[in-house]
């Protein structure tokens, strides 16, 4: 009833629709099927409806599973916890739109990439033995380039911007790990101070800003391999933009990679792992037609490689 009274129109009806099929299949699940059951609400309403007007309807869909899920698993065999530690789903190493907090200079241009970002799980759904995790989050982020210092200052040429919600999935097996993540994302592009010459009032090399706006939704499928001794992950994944600006853009993406750590190769650094890397990760997308880019990192991180740290890359 508190949902309702500020939500007006289409999102009134939204948060009909949301809690009448929760409880519909709520009724059809025993409780001891949690997960089956909440696998079977999002691939039923979730990916069939939660593409449109994705901003609030991330933060009502969140709220609603909050308020009814955590009745649910009192009863039953699974754990629910609010703000878990950690991720479930760590952000891709190599992947520009992840994310992250830290700058990233290239020697060959002196170009500067300053990101800004973060992203928190809200909720979790564990299986009574930890082995099996749903989670709930969601992540903001901001990447500026810039390729110029004059006046002793940074000029920031460029702004993406990205915020959004996703779900994860990961499974615990003896040696190895499945895991998934379906994103939903906004993302937009500006053009800032260090793009336009003001002595001349000019944009530089005439390139005039343009709107330039994704809201689209990711799914990731990832499979982790782990010993003592080294870890690998492997993984691919898709995109569709329900909105795109300009409409040249290609509306599918595809994309995938590997990261490959080593642990403790030169020891510890005050008690924490350092994990020597290589992470790579291709993406294809386009505006009249396809192309492919790739991103290619080797570095260090310290701390557990499966846990926030500090990374320091050494080529990118």
């Amino acid at each position: 009833m508190v949902f309702t009274k500020y939500i007006q129109g289409t999102y009134t009806q939204f948060i009909k629709n949301v809690l009448y099929r929760y409880v519909n299949i709520l009724v059809q699940c025993k409780q001891n099927q949690f997960f089956e059951f909440n696998w079977r609400f999002f691939l039923n309403f979730g990916l069939k409806n939660i593409a449109c007007c994705m901003k609030d309807k991330i933060i009502i869909i969140i709220t609603v599973l909050f308020v009814f899920s955590s009745k649910t698993i009192s009863q039953s065999n699974c754990n629910f916890i609010f703000l878990p530690g950690g991720l479930n789903f760590m952000p891709l190493k190599a992947n520009n739109q992840e994310a992250r907090l830290g700058l990233l200079y290239y020697t060959s241009t002196t170009n500067l990439k300053v990101d800004i970002g973060n992203t928190v799980d809200l909720l979790s759904f564990e299986s009574s033995d930890s082995k099996t995790r749903i989670t709930a989050g969601i992540e903001f982020m901001t990447y500026a380039f810039s390729k110029s210092y004059a006046g002793k200052r940074l000029q920031i040429s460029a702004v993406d911007g990205f915020f959004g919600g996703n779900f994860s999935y990961s499974s615990q097996f003896e040696k190895s790990k499945l895991l998934a993540r379906f994103r939903i994302i906004h993302n937009s592009a500006h053009l800032v101070d260090g793009s336009y010459d003001a002595d001349k009032d000019v944009w530089i090399d005439g390139k005039e800003p343009i709107p330039f706006t994704k809201d689209f939704w990711e799914l990731t499928v990832a499979h982790q391999l782990q010993s003592e001794n080294y870890l690998l992950k492997y993984y691919g994944g898709l995109s569709y933009a329900t909105l795109v600006r300009p409409d040249e853009l290609k509306k599918y993406n595809f994309n995938f990679g590997f990261e490959f750590a080593v642990p403790n190769i030169f020891g510890k650094v005050f008690s924490n792992d350092a994990n020597i890397f290589l992470a790579d990760h291709f993406y294809l997308d386009g505006t009249a037609k396809y192309s492919g880019s790739n991103q290619l990192m080797v570095g260090m991180k310290f701390g557990s490689w499966n846990k926030k740290g500090i990374g320091r890359p050494f080529l990118s």
